[in-house]
């Protein structure tokens, strides 16, 4: 019933606001203690507020990351909907360098380097299993584009001249450095058109990138915001509620009237949606918890 509401939706009339961006991502995990050592270690986010089960980090007071700890909890199947990776997006490449210096010495496992051409990306996963991606961008200056279509590829990453770009290697590594944020989100989802259909004419997300079983959507004329792919989860269910994976992940707005448009969209789609001061609390398709909230309600 919903995909036949989406999918009817006409196009939106006017792209979601150039201002948007992502804010915080919340993630279960399954032991509170590992993870917060993971992040803060390893990845260089400090700790913002903690209690008994919940965690939330950042930099330079900045939240990115909640952690919620649900004990007992599960790694997630391989074939199911959810997160495919959260991206921190480090200011430059000199930042990056030295994060893979640090990285050397930590030995914790990578699991890949990309050249996608706008960006250069490092993948590994954290403690539960949970993709991530650390990466910095090129200047928009280089980004070449095909119309409203941006040039974006996987190929091999120049790891020499990126650890080249740092200019003092042996100062020691003192974490993520301000400016560090959640660059963008990339999900597994069951389906293409309906992601589109959600993400594209009722958020208002502009389509940059199609791939084969993949879909990538930003504000701006950024690369992507949001990526989606059905490489592991065509048709899949949603994951277990005792697994680990994404939580919810927020969407930040610059103003009302940018939210005032998402919501009179939802409701010609009759989508359910809760509003809650200045926060609209929505599902995707697939059932992940998105909060739309304002960055400046006055």
């Amino acid at each position: 019933m919903i995909a036949d509401q989406l999918i009817k939706m006409p196009e939106p009339d006017a792209p979601i606001h150039a201002g948007t961006h992502l804010g915080t991502v919340d993630l279960t995990i399954a032991d509170l203690a590992r993870s917060v050592e993971f992040y803060k270690n390893v990845i260089g986010l400090e700790v913002i507020e903690r209690d008994e089960q919940h965690a939330l980090m950042g930099v330079g007071g900045t939240p990115l990351l909640k952690l919620h700890e649900l004990k007992g909890a599960t790694r997630q199947p391989r074939r199911s909907t959810g997160l495919y990776h959260v991206a921190i997006l480090l200011p430059s490449r000199e930042d990056l360098g030295r994060w893979l210096l640090h990285m050397e010495r930590t030995k914790y496992p990578v699991q890949g380097f990309a050249d996608h051409l706008v960006s250069e990306a490092v993948y590994l996963s954290d403690p539960d299993g949970n993709g991530l991606e650390v990466y910095r961008d090129r200047p928009r200056s280089e980004w070449q584009w095909d119309g409203k279509t941006v040039k974006m590829a996987s190929d091999p990453i120049d790891l020499e001249g990126v650890v080249a770009s740092v200019p003092d290697p042996g100062v020691a590594w003192a974490g993520a450095p301000v400016g560090t944020t959640i660059g963008h989100i990339h999900l597994r989802v069951g389906d293409i058109p309906l992601t589109e259909a959600f993400y594209h004419r009722i958020l208002g997300f502009d389509i940059v990138a199609v791939w084969s079983s993949a879909l990538f959507m930003s504000a701006g004329g950024y690369h992507h915001h949001l990526g989606a792919n059905t490489w592991q989860s065509a048709g899949a269910p949603h994951p277990p509620e005792d697994s680990v994976g994404l939580r919810r992940f927020t969407i930040m707005l610059p103003n009302i009237e940018t939210q005032n448009q998402i919501v009179q969209r939802l409701e010609s789609a009759a989508l359910p949606f809760e509003r809650a001061e200045t926060t609209v609390f929505v599902d995707d398709p697939w059932g992940i918890h998105i909060s739309l909230t304002v960055e400046n309600p006055l």
